[in-house]
């Protein structure tokens, strides 16, 4: 079914005779005295104008008829499609603390920082997520909402890009961000509340603790999954040589496991990138929530066709009266020679 978005650009329509009627003439000085009897040639010129005036009336009709239906948006209505509305609710915590800024991962072929690490791979697993209502949320030393639940992915992931380290300080405020989260999530019956935690510490901050937050959960029906995010060995330079250490040896691992466990959820090792990825099969395994139907009608915009059709008209007519100003010149020009010439 063709359908107009704004159907009220077609008042424009008349806009050009209200103008004509509208603006006045302008004065032309009287010629009667100086007419002459016309002969038959410049009655043939007369009428030739005449038509090239009508013919440019009707391309400027066309052109200006052309522009109104493109502003009004024309689009085609397809058949109502049935939709099944079945998905999860899903909040992301990523810990932001000045420990999330050690170079020890790898990210095709080169070391990154763990955060960098864990926004390439947390971006491709939004981009999984249709269907999903996601949110984001940050912590550090505190813990705040950086996106609500919603369904756009788009404004998730932008959203966690732009997240630097340090942004809400150093430390590492576990509680907090599992108790923001459950706040979060909406008070429904049917709904997979799950939360994903990404951190590489230890709870040292927030008014919280991770047990307190770990009971919130429980009572709330929120299923968490905790994944410790840090290499286990890392060689590093210094005077006497190499030498080999564990830059996670802060992770509360135990901690981790036990909310996870306790929520119904699972811990992940993320030493690297392929193992943050593991965490897609674990969360593709949740049953979805299948929810009321929703009808949607597929819409195909056709605005660009009037629109280059208008364009088009425009250049060609722009063309031919620069042809007709450069050949009418010459013309006049060739005109004004025989006339000197046979009066000469």
């Amino acid at each position: 079914m063709l359908d107009f978005n704004w159907w009220w650009a077609f008042l424009a329509l008349p806009l050009p005779l209200i103008v004509r009627f509208l603006v006045p003439k302008a004065s032309e000085p009287s010629l009667a005295a100086l007419r002459v009897p016309r002969l038959r040639p410049e009655q043939h010129n007369e009428d030739r104008t005449v038509k090239k005036s009508k013919v440019a009336l009707a391309s400027a009709t066309l052109i200006w008829l052309a522009l109104v239906t493109a502003a009004a948006q024309p689009q085609w209505l397809g058949e109502p499609v049935s939709i099944p509305n079945e998905g999860r609710e899903m909040m992301l915590a990523v810990d932001l603390s000045g420990s999330m800024k050690i170079d020890d991962m790898q990210l095709n072929g080169r070391q990154v920082n763990r955060l960098t690490m864990t926004k390439s791979v947390v971006y491709d697993f939004i981009q999984r997520r249709v269907g999903d209502r996601l949110g984001l949320i940050l912590f550090a030393d505190t813990a705040y909402v950086q996106a609500p639940l919603t369904y756009d992915r788009e404004t998730v992931s932008t959203l966690l890009s732009e997240a630097v380290i340090g942004l809400v300080g150093e430390q590492t405020a576990i509680g907090d961000a599992i108790g923001l989260a459950v706040k979060r999530f909406d008070a429904k019956d049917e709904s997979n509340n799950v939360l994903i935690l990404l951190t590489d510490g230890q709870n040292t901050a927030g008014n919280i603790t991770p047990e307190q937050a770990k009971e919130l959960a429980i009572n709330k029906g929120v299923k968490i999954y905790t994944i410790g995010v840090g290499a286990d060995k890392m060689l590093i330079q210094s005077f006497f040589g190499s030498r080999q250490i564990n830059p996670s040896q802060e992770l509360d691992e135990t901690m981790l496991s036990d909310i996870a466990s306790s929520t119904g959820g699972q811990y992940f090792r993320a030493r690297n990138a392929e193992e943050l990825n593991s965490i897609y099969q674990q969360l593709d395994t949740l049953e979805p929530i299948e929810g009321e139907t929703r009808k949607m009608r597929p819409l195909t915009a056709l605005f660009y066709y009037p629109l280059a059709f208008a364009l088009l008209g425009s250049v060609l007519w722009i063309i031919v009266a620069f042809l007709k100003s450069l050949f009418g010149g010459m013309s006049l020009k060739n005109t004004d020679k025989e006339s000197v010439e046979k009066q000469a």
